[in-house]
């Protein structure tokens, strides 16, 4: 496993550039100037002083290098300082916002707890809701509880989040007003009413996310398990006296959590990608929130840096869900 962890990231590393340099392509490709929002009356001569400073006076290709030397070497020796306190990127030149003249990765890591706050719990809450569900939908197959899951699945993948989440800030906060419509980003939780306040404002985002989460996981174990049910190893660990909690539990769900395993690690980056359309709604001032924002303002190095991230992402955790496959059945070899 080791040899086909370490030949997946020699692979990786390609693939990365790829894509980096394809995103670099098509962003340089849209419109867009990092000082179109600046005065008029600035001098032609200071204006190219700002565009020298800001990288976009160079070829393409120089552009390029430059941001993948700041991805990659800048950005990381910066986090090394600020972990340490060392001062190794002392005059190094930072990945910049054309819209708030701010480093980026300093932007994200303020929103980034935001994003984690709602969208990871949601995660959480989802998966863990749907593993119960998807385990007893298949065991009772066409039963009640299986068809009130199924039923239940079906609106939860059918409706978007721009209208259930408008639903339920109508439903719970206009008419009942148990929780408050908006997300207050500036609170801070050192009391326990601050923890309540944080944790109904956290209701209804987590709530509509969580949905979409529960009704995919759910709908995938369901059908892996019936698929193992039938199984011949399934009838051998009855026949040996084997209770139906071991035959299910162990055996059975075991062997169905790998289609189940490939679709939550590839949904984890989006944890970190933010729910776009959801903090839209409920004002949530996360990465979702920032990437809009930065698409809106034309801010390209925002853009190209996130866009990126969640590229890396998905390929780190495709290969941590390859490795889970050989984890769950001994029977798949990396040879």
């Amino acid at each position: 496993m080791l040899n086909f962890a370490i030949r997946r990231l020699l692979i990786a590393v390609p693939t990365l550039l790829l894509i980096s340099l394809i995103v670099f392509a098509l962003l340089k490709l849209a419109p867009g100037d990092p000082l179109s929002n600046m005065p008029l009356t600035i001098p032609p001569e200071v204006r190219e002083k700002m565009r020298a400073a800001l990288g976009v006076n160079k070829p393409l290709v120089v552009q390029y290098l430059l941001w993948l030397k700041q991805f990659f070497v800048v950005e990381p020796v910066h986090m090394v300082d600020v972990l340490f306190g060392t001062h190794f990127s002392a005059g190094m030149q930072r990945i910049i916002s054309w819209q708030t003249r701010s480093p980026v990765f300093d932007i994200i890591a303020q929103r980034l707890p935001q994003t984690l706050w709602v969208v990871g719990l949601a995660y959480v809450v989802g998966t863990l809701v749907a593993l119960p569900i998807g385990i007893l939908s298949a065991y009772k197959q066409y039963s009640i509880f299986d068809q009130a899951g199924t039923f239940l699945s079906m609106i939860g993948l059918a409706v978007p989040p721009f209208f259930s989440g408008v639903l339920v800030i109508l439903v719970f906060a206009v008419y009942l007003g148990w929780f408050p419509s908006i997300y207050n980003t500036t609170l801070v939780v050192n009391s326990w009413s601050s923890f309540m306040e944080q944790v109904r404002q956290m209701v209804m985002p987590v709530m509509v996310l969580a949905v979409q989460t529960t009704a995919q996981i759910s709908r995938y174990l369901r059908s892996s398990m019936l698929d193992n049910l039938g199984q011949d190893y399934v009838r051998t660990a009855r026949s040996k006296g084997m209770s139906e909690k071991v035959v299910v539990l162990i055996h059975v769900l075991r062997n169905s959590m790998i289609p189940v395993v490939t679709v939550v690690a590839l949904g984890l980056p989006s944890i970190f990608g933010g729910a776009i359309v959801t903090e839209q709604i409920f004002k949530v001032n996360g990465i979702g929130q920032l990437l809009i924002t930065a698409i809106y303002a034309n801010d390209i190095p925002m853009v190209q840096t996130l866009t990126f991230i969640f590229a890396v992402l998905i390929v780190i955790f495709n290969l941590i869900a390859d490795l889970l496959y050989g984890v769950l059945d001994p029977r798949i070899r990396y040879d």
